[in-house]
């Protein structure tokens, strides 16, 4: 009986997916983005805004960049963006695209103290010979570093998540932000050998319930 390899369900970034953007994949980032935008109150024109990025999120190269705006005086609506398309030596790579839109509710004020958020989440992926972050040997989260190693995972996935956060004021225009989301997230990918130009070992599928974001981001406030 042949064994069949397994992927360890319980670590979204574990896998990994190489793409091209196509029409129908460009509809529905559109979509999701306007989606977004609809959802907000028709008095965000003159409320607060600000960009900020995760300083967690730079230290694995992946390129990110967020913004916020004051939907009223406890409730903002933030979206982020992130993008990893460097590939490394022995073809290692930690490529993806993540949209994850946020609408949040501020305990006390806006920008201000604690909040607590509902988000939702879509990423195309390619990940293979490395952790995330590089760790190079044990484990992470359960993930034992071989598993990756000897396999490349490409998909996409799709979830939702709740957050808590806390900003504190540094200055006037700039603000430091600690968070953490826990959620669901649901995976395609196919799996591939390694190293590059191995053949597809199979096509699966699995759902994710933990982690779905942690960040500590540098806040800039525009207006």
């Amino acid at each position: 009986m042949t064994h069949k390899p397994k992927i360890n369900k319980y670590l979204w970034l574990s896998a990994g997916k190489s793409w091209r953007f196509t029409t129908s994949t460009r509809h529905k980032l559109v979509v999701l983005f306007v989606f977004a935008l609809c959802i907000l109150p028709a008095n965000l024109c003159g409320q607060s805004l600000a960009i900020k990025s995760n300083l967690l999120y730079d230290l694995t190269t992946s390129l990110n960049l967020g913004g916020e705006i004051r939907c009223d005086d406890t409730h903002t609506f933030s979206l982020s963006v992130n993008y990893n398309p460097w590939n490394f030596s022995g073809n290692k790579k930690m490529k993806h695209f993540l949209v994850q839109p946020e609408y949040r509710k501020w305990l006390n004020e806006a920008f201000t103290g604690s909040f607590i958020g509902l988000q939702v989440h879509y990423a195309l992926y390619n990940f293979g010979g490395m952790l995330p972050w590089g760790f190079g040997n044990g484990k992470m989260l359960g993930i034992e570093n071989r598993q990756i190693a000897n396999n490349r995972y490409q998909g996409n996935l799709a979830g939702f998540g709740i957050s808590y956060g806390y900003q504190w004021m540094i200055s006037p225009q700039w603000n430091m932000e600690a968070g953490i989301s826990l959620g669901y997230a649901h995976l395609n990918y196919k799996r591939y050998g390694q190293p590059a130009g191995a053949p597809l070992i199979e096509k699966s599928n699995c759902n994710y319930w933990g982690l779905t974001q942690i960040g500590i981001s540098v806040v800039y406030f525009i207006q």
